[in-house]
């Protein structure tokens, strides 16, 4: 099996804002969960090889998803925050013998994410050590607030940008850095910082708007129009 480029979910949290008596990736979306949703439309890109997906312990839906089964999705330790589930999995990769794996690591609560965006993040990210990540620039005025949040600045929004998943790195690279990111005890919140901190720059490239990250309960509704209009162009 060729391993050039593999897809990291991790998958282990429980979306405590979802207000739901089941973690947010196996929320129902057009008849699917989020996180086969998510699954489905990574495996879909012919770049992608395969999937590793970081489950809680304690997760008792999986052997439900349509992939559980699948012969090219794995399944990782999930940790006890998002960047132990991603080490995890890239430990888990790090099996196989193959000096140019590279990995999109995806979070599962985005299942909008369209091909084309993820077409040209691989071509971007392959083109140096430094990797690249999808995002938006910051269209709206950026205030700046304090504990009480009260107005204490605003902020210059030139060059700012809302960091989108997939984040995509070779996998020796993003391994050392996030490893050398808990050393620290530096708790990173997505892997572009692991590899900032490590002294990389990784290349911000525009995704499209509805790639969301469902956080709250109406963006599953939202998350369902945006699949359902992607679907009626292909």
């Amino acid at each position: 099996m060729s391993l050039e480029n593999w897809a990291i979910i991790p998958a282990a949290g429980v979306g405590k804002r979802m207000r739901s008596s089941i973690p947010k990736q196996y929320l129902a979306i057009n008849g699917r969960t989020v996180l086969d949703n998510t699954i489905g439309r990574l495996l879909a890109h012919e770049q992608i090889r395969g999937v590793v997906v970081a489950l809680s312990a304690e997760d008792e839906w999986w052997p439900q998803s349509v992939f559980a089964q699948t012969p090219n999705v794995l399944v990782a330790e999930g940790g006890k925050e998002r960047c132990h589930s991603v080490l995890n999995a890239l430990n888990l990769l790090s099996g196989y013998d193959n000096a140019d794996l590279q990995v999109l690591v995806h979070d599962a609560a985005r299942p909008c994410v369209r091909m084309e965006d993820v077409s040209r993040l691989i071509e971007i990210a392959s083109q140096s050590d430094h990797g690249a990540l999808l995002g938006m620039p910051v269209r709206d005025t950026m205030k700046r607030t304090d504990k009480h949040a009260a107005v204490t600045s605003t902020v210059d929004r030139e060059h700012l940008w809302h960091a989108f998943t997939p984040q995509m790195f070779r996998l020796s690279l993003l391994k050392n850095a996030l490893q050398s990111a808990l050393d620290n005890h530096q708790l990173v919140t997505d892997d572009a910082s692991a590899m900032e901190l490590s002294g990389y720059k990784p290349v911000m490239v525009e995704s499209a708007a509805d790639n969301i990250k469902i956080t709250r309960p109406e963006d599953l509704s939202l998350a369902a129009y945006y699949l359902a209009g992607q679907d009626a162009q292909v």
